[in-house]
């Protein structure tokens, strides 16, 4: 069977899927976006998301384009009809379709959604994970509301290519004051030379992670210590062990930042240990 998307209303083959060439989301970016794991054909962290998704619209005056009940139906719906138990599924919301001007439409729009899924392989990911991955560094140069799940992802976008041409996993973003503030696509932890589990706090200008939040509560129920602080470049290079958290990395293992080796250069017992639980954490919770 071929992939099926959803499009504002209707499910559709993934080749004949399409938007509005007015479609703000597509000419301004003016659109959030959710990726939720999946698991076993159910969603992973669903809480977590909708909230995010929630706050997101909110904080740019996008109304929700159904109930969330709604939603949920919508996105279990097409995993069933694309016949994938893990992977990865995608929500994108719209302003809508208007004339193209930079403020909002006059008239009201009703938000334009689409919802696609895709396969990812457990396995691999399992492996890459006991191997670890390297990262690099690049001068943060996003905008300042980081914290809303917007489709205006330029700076990422280049800055993960610049990780893929030098082979490595991911980019963190380091600020003017030598602070990594997070991932092109993910959230950054290092864990101390005291065994202190380190992420930047989201008062700062970085997204809030859903995986992150879901780590945060297994670390807290395994009496690991916890600080959500900025920390350095320079403290990274000298961490015990280091990794970063998404819906498409879940956790993964941090063996080298620009060529330097983290710790013994092997994932560390820290990361192992909370991705094996926050994989069991987010399957249990599933729905």
């Amino acid at each position: 069977m071929g992939r099926i998307a959803y499009v504002n209303g209707a499910y559709v083959r993934h080749a004949d899927a399409a938007v509005h060439i007015e479609d703000r989301g597509y000419q301004l970016a003016d659109a959030v976006y959710e990726v939720w794991a999946m698991s076993d054909g159910r969603l992973c962290d669903p809480e977590g998301h909708f909230a995010r998704l929630e706050r997101s619209l909110g904080e740019l005056s996008i109304d929700m384009p159904m109930s969330r009940a709604a939603l949920t139906t919508v996105l279990k719906e097409t995993v069933r009809r694309n016949r994938i138990r893990d992977g990865l599924v995608y929500l994108q919301v719209s302003r809508g379709v208007a004339p193209r001007d930079h403020a909002f439409p006059i008239e009201p729009t009703p938000p334009a959604v689409v919802v696609t899924v895709k396969r990812t392989d457990p396995a691999a990911a399992e492996a890459r994970a006991v191997g670890g991955v390297s990262v690099i560094t690049t001068p943060e140069n996003r905008w300042g509301r980081c914290d809303i799940k917007t489709v205006g992802l330029l700076p990422n976008v280049l800055a993960k290519q610049a990780a893929r041409s030098a082979g490595a996993a991911e980019a963190w973003f380091v600020d003017a004051d030598g602070l990594v503030t997070e991932g092109a696509s993910s959230n950054a932890w290092i864990v101390t030379a005291e065994g202190v589990l380190v992420t930047r706090d989201t008062s700062a200008n970085i997204l809030r992670g859903v995986t992150r939040e879901t780590l945060l509560e297994v670390a807290r129920t395994e009496n690991i210590r916890i600080e959500e602080r900025a920390f350095t470049l320079e403290e990274a290079l000298t961490a015990r062990e280091a990794f970063f958290t998404g819906a498409g990395a879940l956790l993964m293992p941090v063996v080298a930042i620009d060529g330097q080796p983290v710790g013994t250069g092997r994932p560390g017992p820290v990361a192992t240990r909370l991705r094996s639980l926050y994989i069991a954490e987010a399957r249990a919770a599933a729905i």
